[in-house]
């Protein structure tokens, strides 16, 4: 991991796309901008790890079918 010290108003830019700017540090909150290209995607941390083990879970209750139904999918109504 890597660590850098940034001030108020100060960024960095990632992969010459995604720019992080400190905004605003108040104790020990920091306020974080990002600006980055439309078709990125940006999670906060927990929501990424709660659907991480949510498509791994549903990928172990897959494997766990019966090959019957394994390959099945399922049509509408």
């Amino acid at each position: 991991m890597l660590y850098l010290t940034r001030k108020p108003g100060q960024a960095v830019i990632v992969n010459q796309s995604i720019e992080v700017r400190v905004v605003e540090v108040r104790g020990r909150t920091v306020k974080l901008g990002f600006r980055f290209p439309e078709d990125a995607s940006v999670v906060r941390e927990e929501v990424f790890i709660a659907i991480k083990e949510a498509n791994e879970a549903a990928a172990e209750a897959a494997q766990a079918l019966p090959p019957s139904l394994a390959g099945r999918r399922s049509r509408g109504p």
